[in-house]
């Protein structure tokens, strides 16, 4: 079911720069998947464009920059674009100064949002409620948000990603606690990350590309190749993550290209004058 080289080169002939998903598709963890450093490598040296683009919020720009320093790939903060950044981002346009939120995250989504001191924190009071993945979760930060929410506040959530792929396997990720606080509050939150296209927007205009110029690799159908498509960039489908060759025969939302790990694309950069 994977692309042939011929098709991958033909794909690649047509973009001009390249938008990552991390978890996945670069590592799991603390273990780095095939051909992602030489292919990250092969394009720096070839001055070809790229960026990172996660759902995952809860690292800052520069904290993914160090991890991957340390798997060996030497990625500039400014190339990283997380939800937690895209939902600040968002919230900046759309709410007042002074706003009071509660976020229902890890520490790097709250530095995101509250960092600056352009939103206040806020408990039950909130106006906002912002929810992430969060590996420190507590029944009192769920039923704070639960009760915040049910008082009238507004809910967005970083992304709606049911797993998070670990070394360990496939663990509840921020869409498992969307799924609770949905149970709780009878609420839909607004979701900014993949399967939305705004985060592969502004990962376009980082490169100085059109969102059609890009080639978007993930290993998520329900997230990355649908944000991928609704961008208008070409996709790619990873089989190193979630989605597996059986979910292809259960979508509509068909990649350009199948790729059993990153070194059928590192092959076929290296074949090209790209």
């Amino acid at each position: 079911m994977e692309s042939g080289t011929a098709v991958v080169e033909a794909v690649l002939a047509e973009v001009r720069g390249i938008a990552f998903d991390m978890d996945g598709v670069l590592y799991r963890g603390e273990h780095v998947l095939p051909g992602a450093v030489e292919l990250v490598t092969e394009l720096q040296r070839r001055g070809i464009p790229f960026a990172m683009v996660t759902n995952n919020s809860m690292r800052t720009p520069e904290e993914y920059a160090a991890k991957l320093a340390r798997l060996g790939m030497t990625v500039a903060a400014e190339q990283i674009v997380t939800s937690g950044i895209a939902t600040r981002d968002w919230m900046r346009l759309h709410y007042r100064p002074g706003t009071r939120v509660y976020v229902l995250g890890m520490p790097a989504l709250v530095e995101a949002i509250l960092g600056d001191g352009r939103f206040v924190s806020a408990g039950r009071d909130a106006e906002v409620v912002v929810s992430g993945a969060d590996f420190t979760l507590t029944y009192e930060k769920l039923k704070i948000a639960t009760l915040a929410i049910r008082d009238g506040a507004d809910w967005i959530a970083t992304n709606a990603d049911r797993t998070f792929p670990s070394e360990d396997g496939l663990i509840p990720g921020s869409g498992a606690i969307v799924a609770a606080l949905q149970a709780a509050t009878d609420r839909t939150p607004l979701v900014i990350g993949k399967p939305e296209p705004a985060m592969l927007l502004r990962a376009a205009d980082v490169m100085g590309l059109s969102p059609h110029e890009l080639l978007v690799i993930g290993d998520r159908l329900d997230t990355d190749v649908l944000a991928g498509k609704r961008a208008g960039a070409r996709t790619a489908l990873v089989l190193t993550g979630v989605s597996t060759r059986e979910d292809l025969t259960m979508t509509e939302w068909l990649p350009d290209l199948v790729l059993s790990d990153l070194r059928e694309l590192l092959a076929a950069v290296r074949s090209l004058r790209w």
